[in-house]
């Protein structure tokens, strides 16, 4: 297996991957609250989280991949009441959305998607612990919240301080809450929303405790790697560290991965500000390749400036790639100079995707390889196995000749190579009759059909 490199948010540094069981790896992504279509910005994300899984796979490793959706929140009640449905039918609708909107980008789908509401058993059961250490307290409405001044550990994700945080707060008049910065683990029911029974009355969980049940039934008690965007790392992340330690006294995360935002005119996108674009919006003006590789292109710690000119411009840089694979999927293997040239290229590549996931980077080492390749007029097959990697569908122009020609070109190139010139013109004439033209080059040849 490679060694791989992670930056750890926790520690603020890039640290040596060792997961818990060798060779593999429990890997959580907090997913989408379904009450609305999935934007660029969650695009980013996932096929961020999608390319770490691809080269943790082709580093060798065997990884389990959940992804949550949450499906009961304010926004859910609020909307699926506003248009006159049950809730279930609701989220359904979206839940069917992101997935069709996932497969167009590529991204492979998580071995699992748990649901909220499926895993209200274990929150139950995780809220109870808490309140029986004295780490949750239940108001007279039936709430129950989380005492953040019992968790001395509280904020070490974040590098936010508890004193700092109450200062800060502003002062709400919710009954029965303690303190400014205690977070809400069971909601009581409201007269017309969907509720559930519990120890403390009916009611509904809080945001946060439903990725610490779900991913402790998933995964166990501790994870390798959980991911997301850098707006969860405050309150989210830092609330499910201090939930799931509270209960388990035991390492939530090993190592965490957060994204940078997706910006328009350097303001973070998003449905709360309103300036967002859904993903099948942006799908339906231009390929869902161009916007997957215009997404992989800055650093995923970076922002990213959202633009239909950058996604343009990304299209052509891709296609300049593809056509180099289609151009010589046929050409020969390279001579050994040329060939300690693309093993340099192949060296930086993994250097690049292996060392914080560079993709960025890694892109950058394609195009040297595509130089090379169109150079050199060598087999492209190094440079489709990157993209690959990167989760591109590369041509396969295996298909676009007939195994005969395919037969005659390798005998031709062999009968050169042993300086048998009689037979190699002789293999050479039987492709021109076929409309099939032979250009040699100092380190290979190139073909092309007649006419073209």
């Amino acid at each position: 297996m490679k060694p791989i490199y992670i930056y750890n948010t926790l520690s603020r540094t890039q640290e040596l991957f060792t997961p818990i069981v060798p060779g593999h790896i429990g890997f959580y992504t907090c997913g989408v609250t379904v009450y609305d279509y999935s934007h660029i910005g969650h695009a980013r994300v996932y096929v961020t989280t999608d390319v770490m899984r691809r080269v943790l796979k082709a580093a060798g490793y065997t990884v389990t991949y959940v992804q949550n959706f949450t499906d009961i929140d304010d926004k859910i009640i609020h909307r699926s009441a506003a248009a006159g449905i049950d809730y279930h039918q609701f989220t359904e609708k979206y839940i069917t959305a992101y997935k069709e909107d996932m497969a167009a980008l590529g991204i492979i789908p998580a071995d699992v998607y748990p649901r909220a509401t499926d895993y209200l058993s274990s929150m139950i059961g995780m809220i109870e612990a808490m309140i029986s250490s004295g780490n949750a307290y239940v108001s007279d409405s039936g709430d129950v919240w989380f005492s953040v001044a019992t968790t001395p550990g509280y904020g070490k994700l974040s590098r936010k301080k508890i004193d700092e945080l109450i200062a800060g707060a502003r002062v709400d008049a919710v009954v029965g809450k303690r303190c400014p910065s205690d977070f809400v683990l069971w909601k009581s029911a409201k007269p017309g929303e969907p509720n559930w029974p519990s120890p403390w009355g009916n009611g509904r969980p809080g945001w946060h405790i439903e990725c610490s049940a779900m991913a402790r039934d998933l995964l166990g008690d501790t994870i390798d790697i959980h991911a997301g965007g850098e707006d969860l790392i405050f309150p989210h992340h830092e609330n499910e560290i201090c939930q799931s330690e509270t209960v388990t006294q035991k390492p939530f995360v090993n190592y965490w991965i957060h994204n940078g935002f997706v910006t328009i005119k350097d303001e973070k996108m998003s449905k709360s500000l309103g300036n967002f674009f859904t993903i099948r919006d942006v799908l339906s003006t231009v390929p869902a390749a161009a916007l997957r590789f215009f997404l992989l292109r800055s650093h995923y710690r970076s922002p990213l400036q959202y633009s239909i000119e950058g996604i343009h411009e990304a299209n052509t840089a891709l296609e300049k790639l593809l056509n180099t694979i289609t151009t010589h999927h046929h050409s020969p293997s390279p001579s050994d100079d040329v060939g300690r040239l693309i093993a340099d290229c192949t060296d930086a590549y993994w250097t690049s995707i292996t060392s914080d996931f560079n993709f960025a980077e890694g892109i950058g080492v394609c195009f040297d390889l595509s130089r090379i390749i169109n150079t050199y007029s060598v087999s492209s097959a190094p440079l489709a196995e990157m993209l690959s990697i990167l989760g591109f569908d590369v041509p396969d122009a295996q298909e676009s000749l007939p195994t005969d020609i395919l037969d005659l070109l390798d005998a031709r190139w062999q009968a050169k190579l042993s300086r048998n010139f009689s037979e190699a013109d002789r293999l050479r004439n039987l492709l021109i009759e076929k409309n099939i033209i032979i250009e040699d080059t100092k380190d290979g040849y190139r073909w092309k059909r007649k006419g073209t």
